[in-house]
């Protein structure tokens, strides 16, 4: 991949992570919650599935995905219904007393790094557009898989710290809101309607 090449694939991988999507919201989420520094484990299990879904794309199942209605439908609809269903956990949940100073720690990172990954991976449209995406940055008259792994290295390094350092960090300014059992319930409600809003607009959008 040549630089010029590689110089466009970061810029078009920092347009597509600064638009504000499931794995954003899940992101600033988590940094209420836990913490900006612990909310890297979302973020990471975020990334193993866009390995996924390159994955899928560079093995030419993407094109089976894109093609196949019913197979596209049945994982469109499980991703919406999982959005929705984090939605509506969070409208429901009930405020926590916390420490003055301390995080409210509601996750571990193990489950943190597993919803991450069902974030992401419940949702085709990202193979689909994978799809559309990859054959501007590949050159199929050079060594195919040494190009899958630049560009898969490049999205995930350039998605981490769009995560982290963006979206995280704005959450931070929110998170003393998490102190009183009133900033806790307004929090709740508005990331539980942007879940259920996206998990609307993903089963809704086609």
């Amino acid at each position: 991949m040549s630089w010029s090449v590689w110089f466009a694939l970061v810029g078009a991988a920092v347009l597509i992570s600064l638009t504000p999507g499931a794995g954003a919201i899940n992101t600033m989420t988590n940094s209420i919650g836990v913490g900006w520094t612990r909310s890297i484990w979302g973020i990471l299990g975020q990334q193993l599935a866009l390995l996924v879904h390159i994955a899928v794309v560079a093995a030419g199942v993407g094109v089976l995905v894109a093609e196949s209605h019913v197979l596209f439908e049945v994982i469109r609809y499980a991703g919406a219904a999982y959005l929705v269903y984090l939605g509506v956990r969070q409208l429901l949940a009930r405020p926590e007393a916390v420490d003055a100073e301390a995080p409210v720690v509601r996750m571990t990172a193990w489950q943190m790094f597993r919803q991450g990954v069902l974030v992401n991976l419940t949702n085709p449209k990202a193979v689909v557009f994978f799809l559309a995406f990859t054959p501007q940055f590949i050159r199929p008259s050079r060594p195919v898989l040494p190009q899958y792994g630049v560009l898969a290295a490049t999205v995930v390094v350039v998605d981490v710290l769009v995560m982290w350092f963006v979206f995280a960090v704005a959450a931070r300014g929110l998170r003393r809101m998490t102190r009183t059992p009133s900033g806790q319930r307004r929090l709740n409600r508005i990331f539980g309607g942007l879940f259920v809003g996206v998990g609307v607009l993903l089963a809704s959008v086609h």
